[in-house]
């Protein structure tokens, strides 16, 4: 089990403040960046997405000014959110996995503590020429997804991300991953994992996927109960198994893990307490939420690192604090040991060095 430490982090973060975002003190704001998720290209170019309904940004000067392109084929019945998994495979094969808003039907009622009919379809595409255009667009699932946030290549080669899908009486989330072998063109899903709850926000939602150096992949999912749930895939995504708490408090938000030229792994998440406190107020528990009263604070984002493949971890330090959000994060090595992190709720664009908070 992962086990990480007390934070080091002060209270006072030390960095500017720009629109009520208190940035940590190594950090600089980078307000030119789109929300992310980001992705290098062949080229040597930068690929974003962004928007809502989302745009692909292509960047040539390292993400200083961006041109717009199109996302969703001419004619096609998609809209993709704000929020998806992107990719360029090692063949320059760029794809983006979302959940389609054109055939979003939100169904829930208190009463039933139930979605019946839910509808929020998982989908993928793929372009290759560098994000000009997309097509191969399939829909893999019409269960309710909600968000699609994390997308890897094996050394294998093989695609795997991490999606999500509802399931009723009583209403909840699961999660599973899809897996492709010919960049994008087909896919496969895993098992789903279903830790049970009610409500709808409740259940397993969103996780995030590194491979580790043993060729096994590993799986942050979000719960409601204080910490991450962690899963492992010993065939490359095609099913997981075993899982069970990871040891990390988490509120309940997404994270993200990423591999980085160092060859630590970097974790940006949300704790459960505000820095240096102990405590924060529940919600839930009455099977609207959630069935188990659960903590959401998400006013600040912390990072981590690891040197030993997700054993152990560095003292969290907060990069970055809003008042209301700082969630949903995405991280983007730039160049060796420069990150990128962004953070979609609300509006968090930094740039800091990996060398600043490694001792």
């Amino acid at each position: 089990m992962a086990k990480m430490p007390k934070s080091a982090e002060k209270s006072e973060l030390g960095g500017e403040v720009v629109d009520g975002l208190a940035i940590h003190r190594s950090a600089e704001h980078m307000p030119s960046l789109p929300a992310g998720p980001f992705a290098r290209l062949n080229s040597g170019r930068i690929l974003s997405i962004a928007g809502n309904p989302a745009q692909a940004y292509i960047s040539n000067d390292e993400g200083a000014t961006w041109n717009e392109r199109p996302l969703c084929p001419a004619g096609s019945n998609i809209s993709a959110p704000p929020t998806g998994a992107l990719l360029c495979t090692d063949t320059g094969t760029a794809i983006v996995a979302f959940s389609n808003l054109k055939e979003k039907n939100w169904t829930w009622s208190d009463e039933l503590k139930d979605a019946p009919g839910a509808r929020l379809p998982t989908c993928a595409m793929r372009s290759t020429d560098e994000g000009e255009t997309w097509q191969d667009v399939q829909k893999l699932h019409d269960d309710w997804t909600g968000a699609t946030r994390d997308i890897i290549q094996t050394r294998g080669g093989a695609v795997v991300f991490a999606s999500m899908k509802m399931r009723h009486h009583p209403g909840r989330h699961t999660v599973l991953t899809y897996r492709s072998e010919d960049d994008g063109v087909t896919w496969a899903p895993s098992n789903v994992i279903d830790l049970g709850g009610n409500g709808h926000h409740d259940g397993a939602t969103e996780g995030t996927l590194v491979e580790l150096k043993d060729g096994r992949l590993l799986q942050y999912i979000r719960t409601n109960w204080g910490q991450f749930w962690r899963a492992e895939s010993a065939d490359g995504g095609r099913t997981w198994h075993p899982f069970g708490p990871s040891g990390i408090e988490a509120s309940s938000a997404p994270g993200i893990l990423e591999r980085l030229a160092s060859g630590r792994i970097v974790l940006l998440w949300n704790r459960p307490y505000p820095e240096g406190e102990a405590d924060y107020p529940l919600r839930g528990g009455d099977g609207v939420w959630s069935a188990t009263p659960a903590r959401n604070f998400r006013e600040e984002l912390s990072m981590s690192f690891s040197e030993d493949e997700c054993e152990t971890w560095s003292p969290p330090v907060v990069v970055a604090r809003k008042k209301g959000e700082c969630s949903y994060p995405y991280v983007f090595e730039a160049e060796p040991g420069i990150l990128w992190i962004t953070a979609h709720r609300w509006d968090a664009k930094l740039r800091l060095r990996e060398a600043d908070f490694v001792r």
